[in-house]
C-alpha cells in the first residue's frame, strides 16, 4: 500500500477510469455535435401535425443513448477531481469537472425547459432557442474531451 502512494506509473484501475471517461466524454462530444448541427436544426422540419408526440419520444430515446455516457462520464469526472490518477494535476480534474458542471447547468436550467415547452407542440421561437443556448454544451463538450485526452496523456507519460 505505501509502495502504491510513492508510484510514479499509474494503476491498471487509474488508466481504467481514464480510459472510461474519455470514452464516455468523447462520445458526449459526437452525439452534441450531431444534435447541434444535424438534430436540432431539423425540428422546424417535423411540421405541427404530431410535433408533440415527436418531442415526446426524441426525448424519451435520447435518455437511453445518452444516459449511460452521461452517467460514467460524470462519476469518472467527480472521482479524478477528488482522487487524481497519478501523473494528473488535481487542477486538470477539477477543470473537467467544473466544464462539466456548466453542461449540466446548461441542460438543466436552458435545454430541458425548452424541451418541455416543445413537447406541447412546435414553436420555432423555441427551436431557434434551443439551438442557440446548445452552443454551451457543444463548445462544453468539445473542451472536455480536450481535457480528457490531456488527463489520459499526462498519466502514460509519467
Amino acid at each position: 500500500m505505501f509502495a502504491d502512494a510513492l508510484s510514479t506509473t499509474p494503476s491498471t484501475s487509474e488508466l481504467v477510469v481514464l480510459i472510461v471517461h474519455l470514452l464516455a466524454t468523447a462520445a458526449m462530444t459526437g452525439l452534441i455535435w450531431f444534435v447541434q448541427v444535424v438534430h436540432y436544426p431539423l425540428f422546424d422540419a417535423v411540421g405541427t401535425s404530431g410535433f408533440a408526440n415527436y418531442a415526446q419520444a426524441h426525448q424519451r430515446r435520447t435518455s437511453f443513448v445518452v444516459g449511460p455516457f452521461m452517467a460514467a462520464e460524470g462519476v469518472t469526472a467527480l472521482w479524478m477531481a477528488i482522487v487524481p490518477p497519478t501523473g494528473v494535476p488535481r487542477w486538470l480534474a477539477v477543470l473537467g469537472l467544473a466544464v462539466l458542471a456548466v453542461v449540466l447547468g446548461s441542460t438543466v436550467l436552458l435545454q430541458v425547459p425548452q424541451h418541455a415547452a416543445l413537447a406541447n407542440g412546435h414553436d420555432e421561437s423555441r427551436t431557434t432557442r434551443l439551438v442557440r443556448t446548445n452552443w454551451i454544451r457543444t463548445i462544453g463538450w468539445s473542451v472536455r474531451s480536450i481535457i480528457a485526452a490531456v488527463m489520459l496523456i499526462a498519466a502514460v507519460h509519467t
